[in-house]
């Protein structure tokens, strides 16, 4: 019978052990799903569905430090980053939705990879060889950012994803919104534990055609929805940019930034001369133009130093990275306080500015350009690097 009572307390406590140990594990999951939402600051179920065919959801990287991003497959759009101030506080300083309805809404390009053509280009057309091929008109007369439905407003395979890593690819069409060629895209981001995150393009075709890819978040170092970005200060590495028509097209000259507002190799506010009576900045009602960059100084990797940004009063500093030619300074001069961002916050004039490294606009219209042609047979390799810190 004392045997039988011993068997009886064993099994009981085993059952108990198992039982306990599944719970504790399925609450170890849960929380760990929570926490991950509430770290982010977004609530990933709003990011949930199927655009046709293809399922869109979030996806987290972090690292030792801190830093939290988060991606959806919707247009490899980077929805959030959290990056510290110099007292250790977290705040979200990219623009964005709280939620993929508004995404899909409302053309925009908030964290968006753009493609294939990142930028403008006149009329909407271009030519190779003796063939024209007439894009998408949705800027004016010109060509935006890939025309009516670029690479921001398309779902994307997702390859893998790490906590520090995570790699989309697709196919762009032969013609699609008028480019020519099957063109095989894969797009990585790195977050490593020196606060980079470190984008890398590389793409292929089997048909003669014309490839600039970038990125576009809109960042407010203050945290995304506070207020205006101009008394940020900027340092861009640039002894030249390419003046605009009104159409903000390159007129085909390469000018010095000595001497004008464009003047931005010692670090100054954003707003300090943005108001200039100055034609290019009433063209752009702002920067909104292409800085043509130094070679040096570079990083470890090579990378060139396009821009160095610090916002004054948390000390978040942002670190720009390239070996592209050319970086777009543009400072969120078309923004109308329409848009209401992820914290319920307004997002009014001049609330963002982006840097997108990249080959100058209109390059396939304009031969003295760096060219931007990809031929069957070669490798399309672009790297950008966003380095966040702080200074006292």
């Amino acid at each position: 019978m004392k045997k039988m009572k011993l068997l009886a307390m064993f099994l009981l406590s085993s059952i108990c052990f198992i039982s306990c140990r599944n719970n504790n594990q399925n609450k170890k999951t849960v929380d760990s799903s929570e926490n991950a939402i509430t770290n982010t600051g977004i609530n990933a179920e709003n990011f949930k569905g199927m655009i046709g065919q293809d399922s869109v959801r979030l996806y987290t990287l972090s690292n030792r430090n801190g830093l939290k991003i988060t991606f959806s497959n919707y247009g490899q759009r980077l929805v959030s980053l959290y990056a510290p101030d110099i007292n250790g506080k977290f705040e979200d300083v990219v623009l964005g939705f709280p939620t993929l309805k508004e995404y899909t809404e409302k053309r925009n390009f908030y964290g968006a990879t753009v493609g294939r053509y990142g930028n403008r280009i006149g009329k909407a057309k271009f030519s190779i060889g003796d063939e024209e091929y007439n894009l998408a008109v949705n800027n004016g007369e010109n060509h935006l950012h890939g025309g009516n439905t670029g690479f921001d407003a398309v779902v994307w395979k997702v390859d893998g994803h790490t906590d520090h890593e995570i790699v989309f690819s697709r196919v762009s069409p032969d013609m699609e919104e008028g480019y020519p060629g099957n063109l095989s895209v894969q797009v990585k981001y790195e977050l490593n534990d020196d606060n980079e995150l470190k984008i890398s393009y590389s793409a292929e075709t089997d048909k003669t055609t014309v490839v600039n890819l970038t990125h576009h978040s809109f960042f407010n170092l203050k945290g995304e929805g506070n207020g205006d970005v101009i008394d940020h200060v900027v340092m861009i590495n640039a002894d030249r940019y390419t003046p605009v028509d009104p159409g903000l097209i390159p007129t085909g000259s390469i000018e010095a930034v000595k001497g004008t507002p464009f003047d931005f190799k010692e670090p100054k506010p954003i707003g300090k001369d943005i108001e200039a009576d100055n034609e290019q900045l009433i063209r752009g009602k702002g920067y909104d133009h292409n800085f043509v960059l130094n070679d040096s100084p570079k990083n470890a990797d090579g990378l060139v130093l396009a821009a160095k940004v610090v916002e004054p009063l948390s000390g978040r500093t942002m670190e720009v990275y390239t070996d592209e030619p050319g970086v777009q300074f543009y400072t969120g001069n078309f923004m109308d306080g329409k848009d209401i961002g992820k914290s319920g916050k307004t997002y009014g004039y001049r609330g963002a500015f982006c840097f997108e490294t990249q080959h100058f606009p209109d390059s396939p219209n304009i031969p003295d350009f760096p060219s931007t042609l990809l031929k069957p047979g070669e490798t399309y390799v672009s790297t950008c690097v966003y380095k966040f810190g702080t200074v006292k």
